[in-house]
């Protein structure tokens, strides 16, 4: 979570600039043109405002979200939750994504193929099935991803809308991605089944982390075919799908797509007590929450990066968050660390910096940060009150990793390094801002408010059966 309690540093003289052909890519410093376009926004015909003036964003409705199939929803389901997607038959998006755990898994970093069990409780496996590294970064909540504003995804953008490859989508696959997907969350559903941590597997394990060394839509290939071979799901796909008649019509497009419909449908949440309120209903926050509302849109500038109806402005900032995992390194990288959007771009100025996540639901979504650094929301809360100070009183302890003893000798190698500290630390797009304690206990109480409830349990649920007759998580 990239929790707002800030004042962004401008930088008046840093333009957009590209990378590629019609590849935009932001600076996460918000400049002084930004600015007045934020305020604009905040201020336009129709805005909301408060009992005491502070302006608020537009309220969520269905019509802000994309169309989705109910019966290709219903068969995402069940491969949502079906482990014959991955490498191993021992995990499923569901394992990092459940129901029980609103939507994600409740761990820092995840721990993927080869983990026993889920949520908190999850193991790091035994003898020769110990994993061999974590998930290098925290698994998303996936509340409203359907959300027409959604343009990008993944904590560094590396998957967002674009004709650059000339299938809708700039992502690691590049040409490689096959047409046809129908929104960016069906094109990120192509992408954890080809993670060796996450999905596949080792190459010496199964044939579909083999094929992902050799192109990565040979898994996609791969998969297919196990669905096909699958006899229970081709009345699924064939009642799904127009153009399927048959199991050998099946391809991969219609495997992402009804999971993205799925995911798109599924978890669709604006029935909080802040949402109440915005609808008229000014009974419905608590004193509490309403001077924490107050702290948010105004003096705190929280809304200056969480801002929209979803409460993010989906760029990039830099919050000299602690360092430790296995990073998420780029080629050729010799230290275990992680430097954000800068791995996507290439662009020095973007060291470190991550995606302003939506805060809807976010008292659910513990722990905090693109790797889970803390665990619950005062903490993330205190150091966005002063990044660098929090750099300096976090320690290895303030974490909760499921325990290993392999990987606890390498855990926190990059944190331990002097200069990658100095490189961490010295990367914060956010200045110090001096909040009163009752401050900080009302913005709790307030992002507690944007907590929703019959929504955040999911609309289908969980399945208790999968069509491969695969345990389900």
């Amino acid at each position: 979570m990239q929790f707002g309690v800030m004042r962004l540093k401008l930088n008046p003289g840093e333009p957009s600039c590209k990378a590629g052909p019609g590849k935009v890519l932001r600076s996460g410093a918000m400049t002084m043109a930004m600015v007045g376009l934020f305020v604009a926004a905040t201020v336009s015909v129709g805005a909301i405002a408060s009992d005491s003036g502070v302006q608020l964003p537009q309220p969520l409705a269905e019509t802000d979200f994309l169309p989705f199939d109910e019966k290709r929803a219903a068969l995402g389901r069940l491969l949502f939750y079906d482990p014959i997607l991955s490498g191993n038959r021992n995990i499923s998006c569901g394992t990092c994504h459940h129901h029980d755990l609103a939507s994600a898994d409740g761990l820092p970093l995840g721990v993927g193929e080869g983990g026993k069990g889920i949520g908190p409780k999850r193991t790091t496996g035994a003898g020769a099935a110990h994993i061999d590294r974590r998930v290098p970064r925290n698994s998303p909540a996936l509340f409203n991803l359907g959300h027409r504003d959604i343009q990008m995804l993944f904590h560094d953008g590396r998957l967002s809308i674009s004709d650059l490859f000339g299938n809708g989508f700039n992502s690691p696959a590049e040409e490689y991605l096959p047409q046809g997907l129908n929104h960016i969350v069906a094109a990120q559903a192509a992408f954890p089944v080809t993670s060796e941590t996450e999905m596949a597997g080792r190459p010496e394990e199964n044939e579909i982390a083999g094929a992902r060394n050799d192109r990565i839509d040979k898994v996609w290939t791969l998969l297919t075919e196990r669905i096909r071979a699958t006899g229970a799901y081709e009345p699924l796909f064939v009642d799904a799908y127009g153009d399927v008649a048959r199991s050998a019509d099946i391809d991969f497009i219609h495997i992402a797509n009804a999971i993205g419909d799925f995911v798109i449908s599924e978890w669709r949440s604006f029935d909080s007590p802040f949402d109440r309120y915005m609808a008229g209903d000014r009974e419905a926050l608590a004193p509490q929450a309403l001077a924490g509302m107050e702290v948010f849109f105004g003096r705190g500038q929280c809304a200056t990066c969480h801002s929209g109806p979803l409460l993010t402005d989906h760029d990039f900032h830099a919050l000299a968050l602690p360092q430790f995992g296995p990073g998420r390194t780029r080629t050729f990288e010799l230290l275990p660390r992680d430097v954000g959007r800068m791995g996507e771009t290439d662009r020095l100025e973007d060291a470190y910096r991550f995606r302003t996540p939506s805060l809807r639901n976010v008292a659910l979504t513990a722990p905090y940060g693109h790797n889970g650094a803390y665990a619950d929301l005062e903490g993330i809360i205190r150091h966005h009150l002063d990044p660098a100070a929090g750099f300096d009183r976090w320690r290895p302890e303030d974490v909760r990793l499921p325990a290993s003893e392999v990987l606890a000798e390498v855990d926190f190698i990059a944190l331990q390094d002097r200069r990658e500290r100095q490189r961490v630390r010295s990367r914060i797009d956010i200045e110090p801002v001096a909040l009163e304690e009752r401050d900080i206990q009302s913005l709790l109480a307030f992002l507690r408010s944007l907590t929703g409830e019959r929504s955040v349990a999911g609309r289908l649920g969980r399945p208790t059966a999968v069509p491969s007759g695969l345990p389900v998580d």
